[in-house]
């Protein structure tokens, strides 16, 4: 099963593959921690689909890869950003995943939250037509039964003057929700679009400004998703929340810290990572639930050099390598990607991808995963 991996330098290196993965049986829901993955969508590879056209999507597998994730007891945060939200996922797309995604959770009693934002909007919208655009979306995923995640917004980025301008928006937004919503602070990294948000390009001033929205409506907020792979700062901030707002962490560096915290508290989490790591994740946490702090940290921190290689500058396009995880564990047939995204990494990377991967033991059958991660080497001219 040895076969051979590119390296950056130019060089291959001879591999060989574990021979068993590592099984974790699925389980109820958690306990000590609510936690989400952000889960990806699968295209469909038989659509005659332009890389600016509308996303083409295999429902059936992509409801299928949430099946699975409820299944070890975690929750799915829909049309998030590993669903290509505004990376060739669109909004009429993002709708129609939010409300077969809801349906399905309704059916198999999963937990579900889903990403309202404005990507519906064109270029120069102004802060009344930003408003509405959230509301719009809002709209769908409380009519679709599903709790909100107020996504950041591109046009609010661009149009807002200050942090004036968010409060406004956020706080009639917050004043009509049905339900408490999680709000979520992207930064960017994960999107260069977001740079400044909250009001200011500086981030304590940034800080400031976003705990000042959740204090003025904690009643109506879950809690807060941050995204900012800073983990100090996401220590200072969760310190900082009224009492009953969660802070999910989405920093994919340093989750295993943030998820265990200290004597002042901890993150609960909502993370990209845990799409390909969902079993994995779900059995850690599950060590937390039975007072195991230490077996949490030798089940997570091992997977914490994936995370960092998929989360790599520049950063947005870890997609492609969790759909490359996605492929070679069984969870789709192919290796096609809406937008034409599955080009977005080199084969140095996707291969090292593979390569860490394999040592956690994350592909249900090895000898498969090592079979198809052959074809694709063999496509780019490395035979073995």
């Amino acid at each position: 099963m040895s076969l051979l991996l590119p390296r950056a330098d130019g060089s291959l290196v001879r591999y060989e593959p574990r021979p068993a993965p590592v099984v974790v049986a699925p389980g109820g829901p958690l306990v000590s921690r609510t936690v989400f993955s952000a889960a990806h969508v699968v295209a469909d590879p038989y659509a005659d689909a332009a890389p600016d056209g509308p996303a083409a999507v295999d429902w059936e597998t992509t409801l299928a890869f949430r099946r699975h994730l409820w299944a070890h007891g975690l929750g799915v945060a829909e049309a998030m950003d590993t669903a290509q939200r505004g990376m060739g996922l669109d909004w009429a797309g993002a709708a129609e995943l939010i409300r077969r995604s809801a349906a399905e959770a309704r059916a198999t009693g999963g937990r579900i939250a889903c990403g309202a934002g404005t990507d519906q909007l064109s270029p120069g919208a102004s802060l009344p037509e930003v408003t509405a655009a959230y509301e719009e979306q809002l709209a769908v995923v409380e009519g679709a039964g599903a709790q909100a995640i107020l996504m950041a917004s591109r046009a609010l980025a661009t149009v807002a003057r200050g942090p004036e301008d968010y409060l406004a928006v956020y706080g009639r937004l917050l004043e009509q929700t049905a339900r408490p919503v999680i709000l979520h602070w992207l930064g960017p990294m994960f999107d260069p679009a977001l740079a400044g948000y909250w009001g200011s390009p500086d981030l304590d001033t940034a800080t400031e400004a976003f705990l000042g929205i959740v204090a003025a409506h904690a009643e109506r907020i879950d809690g807060v998703k941050v995204s900012l792979l800073d983990a100090g700062r996401e220590v200072e901030l969760r310190r900082r929340l009224p009492g009953g707002v969660k802070c999910y962490t989405g920093d994919d560096f340093h989750y295993p810290e943030l998820i265990e915290g200290d004597e002042q508290g901890f993150s609960h989490a909502l993370l990209g990572i845990f799409d390909p790591l969902g079993p994995v994740a779900a059995d850690a946490v599950r060590a937390l639930d039975a007072g195991d702090p230490a077996g949490f940290r030798k089940r997570l921190d091992p997977t914490v050099e994936l995370a960092r290689h998929l989360f790599g500058a520049p950063t947005r396009f870890y997609k492609t390598g969790v759909v490359l995880l996605a492929w070679l564990a069984g969870h789709q047939d192919h290796f096609t990607m809406v937008g034409g995204l599955q080009s977005a990494r080199s084969l140095p990377h996707l291969a090292r991808a593979y390569e860490l991967a394999d040592g956690l033991g994350l592909f249900p059958d090895p000898e498969a995963a090592e079979s198809r991660m052959r074809a694709l080497l063999k496509v780019y001219g490395v035979t073995s």
